[in-house]
């Protein structure tokens, strides 16, 4: 159990220092240009050395677009293989969970949002990368799916599960960070995918009039 807690306690701190690693490279490229500031400037602000930078990430342009999605692609697959194949019906609820339970203790607002939209803004082709990265990890996605589920990588069912998912992810983080939203993001995805089940339940048949 001390185990378990140090190591918790330990990766709190990392992801805390990634992000506040990216909190700066993403404000002083939307004030500069990724060409307008240095590594040190960073590691200075967020008080660690140049080697603390490249622990975490690769270049400034990685900083910039966050903590590394393969890292967080396997602790997600790891999670998610974890809980074992149940079904297709529980494939949506686990990744659901799991994602929300990862932008929990990411600490995701709408601060870095607004952060990361001015530094795309200012390097547009940050923005090629982003999306590259995003249809990678949903092509790695199906694979988690489809090998949880023991199918075909290419199993229209697994690829069906990560479409409706990035959908829900899509609306959910517009409702959230709309200005004029009312609930979190967590609340807010759960109610998306309670609406899709209530649109995608198989019709009643009417029973026939008895004389």
């Amino acid at each position: 159990m001390p185990d378990s807690a140090n190591t918790n306690r330990r990766e709190k701190r990392m992801l805390a220092t990634a992000s506040r690693l990216t909190s700066v490279a993403r404000r002083l490229t939307a004030e500069r240009g990724l060409s307008g500031f240095t590594v040190e400037e960073v590691c200075d602000e967020v008080d660690v050395s140049r080697r603390t930078f490249f622990n975490y990430f690769p270049s400034k342009e990685d900083a910039v677009l966050g903590v590394d999605p393969g890292e967080e692609l396997e602790k997600f697959s790891e999670a998610f293989l974890a809980r074992g194949s149940r079904g297709w019906a529980v494939v949506i609820d686990d990744l659901v969970e799991l994602v929300i339970g990862h932008f929990e203790a990411t600490g995701h607002d709408h601060a870095g949002h607004a952060e990361f939209i001015a530094a795309i803004e200012r390097e547009p082709r940050l923005l090629l990368r982003f999306m590259g990265a995003t249809r990678e990890r949903e092509r790695q996605a199906v694979a988690v799916v489809a090998s949880r589920e023991n199918v075909p990588a290419d199993d229209p069912r697994a690829e069906a599960v990560v479409g409706i998912l990035s959908t829900l992810l899509k609306h959910a983080g517009e409702h959230y960070l709309d200005p004029a939203g009312t609930h979190d993001f967590s609340s807010t995805l759960r109610n998306h995918l309670a609406a899709l089940r209530v649109v995608m339940a198989p019709p009643t048949t009417p029973r026939k009039a008895t004389l």
